[in-house]
């Protein structure tokens, strides 16, 4: 005889709770981007919309947004670049070397851990100033990417140092040099780690306040994250225009996410793919 397994009810109502935590913002959101201010305004936050509308995201476009996105496009790009540039050869150096001045610079990358962006923004921006940089996205990508480095080092050392050793004695039997053994071997065993590195560093550059605030001013150079202030004047706020923004700012992140999110787990997990 088999037995039936009683459904478990908690476990279906934590769930269902769950849902409408997850999905009722995601709705509001949502709806209000496909409706006009006043049918917002009529309906409110949870009303469907009378009117299905694409005019917001048309709006955002014309307003300026576009310029904006493609900024942020710009700085997140070339973060990730950098990024992905010094760090996995700094990480196998760290990782195969022991010298002093290895071990000294993989020690002040630690030390950046410490410092937060808001103990430097004085310092960063008299520099950028005197750089000539002040207003121009490259003054905004380096200090970003300079900050990003100390976390995606100490990541990607951590997944390399899971190869084991015996791979890297194979390798030298085979009279491979050093840059042979970080393409051929460390790269591929490392997939995990530069997803996670290549993550972090977009949502860093993607998300970033502080230093686009500071170091730049004219329009040209605004990121998206400020272009939403746009969205707000002495007389209310443009609520579904500025979900709608929203929702814009939100797609290129999620897709790097979704697809690089089984790397990323196994990054977090210090497997390092393999």
């Amino acid at each position: 005889m088999t037995t039936r397994r009683r459904p478990n009810v908690l476990a279906g109502l934590g769930s269902l709770i769950w849902l409408l935590v997850v999905g009722l913002p995601l709705y509001v959101m949502l709806a209000a981007t496909l409706q006009t201010r006043a049918d917002y305004a009529e309906s409110g936050p949870l009303g469907w919309p009378a009117h299905l509308t694409l005019q917001n995201y048309l709006d955002d476009f014309s307003s300026g947004f576009g310029q904006y996105f493609l900024n942020t496009v710009i700085v997140t790009l070339s973060v990730v670049a950098i990024v992905l540039a010094v760090v996995p050869p700094l990480s196998y150096a760290i990782v195969r070397s022991r010298g002093r001045i290895t071990t000294g610079v993989f020690r002040l990358f630690l030390l950046g851990l410490a410092i937060p962006a808001q103990a430097v923004i004085v310092p960063m921006f008299y520099v950028i100033s005197k750089a000539g940089l002040y207003d121009n996205l490259l003054g905004v990508i380096l200090p970003t990417a300079a900050f990003s480095l100390p976390v995606c080092a100490l990541i990607l050392t951590g997944v390399m140092r899971d190869i084991t050793p015996e791979l890297y004695e194979a390798m030298a039997m085979d009279g491979a040099p050093p840059w042979r053994v970080f393409l051929q071997l460390v790269l591929p065993l490392s997939k995990g780690g530069l997803s996670t590195i290549t993550v972090f560093a977009a949502l860093q550059a993607w998300n970033g306040f502080l230093f686009p605030l500071v170091l730049t001013q004219s329009d040209d150079t605004k990121v998206i994250t400020l272009g939403l202030y746009n969205f707000q004047t002495q007389y209310g706020v443009n609520v579904p225009g500025l979900l709608a923004a929203v929702v814009l700012s939100m797609l290129p992140i999620l897709l790097v996410y979704l697809f690089a999110r089984r790397a990323l787990v196994q990054g977090l997990m210090g497997v390092g793919g393999k």
